[in-house]
């Protein structure tokens, strides 16, 4: 009788740890194929091995903040923060509130003027947008009264961090 030999599929654990490994030891090609891979946390794992290697382009980080994932749309926010190129604005509305949170504090972390009208938006948004928007605001203190008038605001939020971050912000 004929043998039958069984393929052993990796875990997706185990291509999570072959996508860290690629990007510590220079192997851009598997870090790239991470990027397609069924599992979300091995995708955004794969955004960080390519970040590490300095082959993270605008069009992977475009791609990965479209991701139907919001782990990987996070992580592709925190990663796009030195790209300026790379637009973060649409995130403020993501579906997923901390992808939302981590676009206003992206835009805020920027300190770009560019940014200031997204971030003071999101002072309105959702809690966890707020807070995130509060915080972004810390890069912004000197750039007028419309900067202080959100903090102000934000002393009589309803939440008591998004209250604490404008305290801590306007001393």
């Amino acid at each position: 009788p004929p043998t039958v030999t069984l393929l052993s599929v990796p875990s997706p654990n185990e291509r999570r740890r072959d996508a860290v490994l690629a990007g510590h030891a220079g192997d851009e090609p598997a870090a790239r194929r991470a990027l397609t891979d069924p599992d979300p946390g091995t995708r955004a794992v794969g955004l960080g091995a390519l970040a590490r290697l300095g082959r993270l382009g605008d069009d992977d980080l475009r791609a990965a903040l479209a991701d139907p994932s919001p782990a990987v749309r996070s992580r592709a926010v925190e990663l796009a923060v030195p790209a300026p190129a790379v637009e973060l604005l649409p995130l403020l509305a993501d579906p997923d509130p901390f992808v939302a949170e981590q676009a206003a504090w992206a835009l805020g972390a920027l300190g770009h003027p560019d940014g200031l009208p997204a971030v003071l938006a999101a002072t309105t948004d959702k809690p966890a947008v707020r807070r995130r928007a509060v915080l972004a605001l810390a890069a912004f203190v000197d750039e007028g009264p419309q900067v202080e008038a959100a903090l102000r605001r934000a002393l009589g939020d309803r939440d008591r961090q998004v209250r604490q971050a404008a305290e801590d912000l306007l001393g």
